[in-house]
């Protein structure tokens, strides 16, 4: 279970990555059911990336892996081509999406958008570790 005070700690530690390297950022912790927990909007981040945060950090609880992950088995002749547009348009394969453990389980996730996907991924890893530890 993912608690708040959890995901205000997720969050934390993603936060503090983001900056280090310099870059604000939305990010999303959801729980096992994919619900959101918390989110925050670092000042500066784009607003765009609210929406995608939050969809990032439920694609990766939906289907239990890094959207990373998924975006490069969703690519034209990928085998998961066209995900993209399942669950209503729910699904993100952008980098920024981990999911978050609990004894071997997986049970939520975080979501982080506002920079490159290589930006989202190290500061989604970054709350992830917190909780994954």
């Amino acid at each position: 279970m993912v608690t708040l005070e959890d995901a205000r700690r997720v969050i934390s530690a993603a936060e503090k990555k983001a900056l280090e390297i310099g870059q604000p950022m939305n990010i999303a912790v959801v729980d096992g059911g994919g619900n959101l927990v918390a989110h925050v909007r670092m000042d500066g981040a784009w607003i765009g990336s609210i929406d995608i945060s939050i969809k990032k950090a439920y694609t990766s609880r939906a289907f239990n892996l890094a959207t990373k992950d998924l975006a490069e088995q969703s690519q034209s002749g990928g085998q998961f081509f066209g995900i993209h547009a399942s669950n209503n348009g729910k699904i993100m394969i952008f980098a920024g999406g981990i999911p978050l453990y609990s004894e071997g389980q997986v049970v939520g996730a975080i979501g982080v958008s506002g920079g490159s996907g290589e930006q989202d991924h190290a500061v989604a890893e970054a709350g992830a570790a917190y909780f994954n530890s």
